[in-house]
């Protein structure tokens, strides 16, 4: 009899044994998912890193023309505006001379296709 549950306690012990041993195991592999978790989202992290870089290289690169070009297209409006002030300044006076003699300088004439009926 004392055979048999010596049996029974070596049998019980392996089982335990062998019980924690599996429960190792996937703790093990619990912290291996963990891990290779971790590293993925490091690896996708630094992957967006340098792509979010060339990208934003690239608009800065199309940016920095597309403001270049707005800079001159400003400066060409205001050369054209300072432009149209000195002949606007220029011609003032003359334009209005002429209008105003064309207005006050009038002569009385009778209109060429103007039929006297008597």
């Amino acid at each position: 009899m004392t055979s048999q549950s010596q049996g029974i306690q070596q049998l019980l012990q392996a089982e335990k044994r062998a019980k924690d041993k599996l429960e190792e195991a996937k703790k093990r592999k619990g912290k291996r998912l963990k891990q290779a978790k971790e590293e993925a989202v490091a690896e996708t992290d630094q992957y967006r890193m340098q792509r979010e870089k060339a990208f934003h290289l690239k608009q800065s690169k199309m940016m920095g023309s597309q403001s270049h070009l707005a800079d001159e297209i400003e400066e060409q409006t205001l050369e054209k505006i300072k432009e149209l002030h000195r002949s606007y300044n220029k011609c003032m006076e003359s334009v209005i001379k002429q209008l105003l003699s064309m207005v006050c300088d009038m002569k009385a004439e009778v209109h060429v296709n103007y039929r006297a009926t008597s």
